[in-house]
C-alpha cells in the first residue's frame, strides 16, 4: 500500500475521530446564554482538547498528502470522511441515520471512486 493511500485514509480517521470529540464536548457545555461558564469550558472541556489534539495530527498528516498529491485529488478523497462521520455518528452516537442520507453517502462514494480512479 503507497504511503499516499495510508496517510489519506489517516486523515479521514483523523477527522472522524476529531468531529465525535468535538461533538460530545459540545454536548458536555453549559449553555451558551451563560457566557462566564461557556466560555471557560471551551478551553477546558477534555473531549474538546482531544478534538483540537486530533486535529492538530491531521494538520501534519494532511500537510504530507499534499507533499505526495496534487490538491485536486487529495482533497475529494479526503471527503470519505463525510462518510464515515455519518457511519460513526450513528453507531458511537447513536444518532439517526436517514435513507436521504444513506443515498447521499452513496453519491459521494461515487463521485470519490471516480476522482480515485483517476489516480
Amino acid at each position: 500500500m503507497s504511503e499516499l493511500v495510508i496517510l489519506l485514509a489517516l486523515s479521514v480517521v483523523c477527522d472522524v475521530c476529531g468531529q465525535l470529540a468535538f461533538k460530545r464536548g459540545a454536548d458536555a457545555l453549559p449553555p451558551a446564554s451563560d457566557l462566564a461558564r461557556f466560555l471557560p469550558a471551551l478551553f477546558t472541556q477534555p473531549w474538546l482538547l482531544a478534538g483540537i489534539a486530533v486535529y492538530g495530527v491531521e494538520f501534519i498528516v494532511w500537510i504530507r498528502v499534499l507533499m505526495l498529491a496534487p490538491l485536486g485529488i487529495a482533497f475529494p478523497l479526503a471527503s470519505l470522511n463525510i462518510l464515515g462521520i455519518m457511519m460513526a455518528s450513528h453507531v458511537i452516537l447513536k444518532e439517526p441515520a436517514t435513507r436521504r442520507q444513506y443515498a447521499g453517502a452513496v453519491l459521494v462514494t461515487a463521485g470519490i471512486a471516480l476522482v480515485a480512479s483517476s489516480l
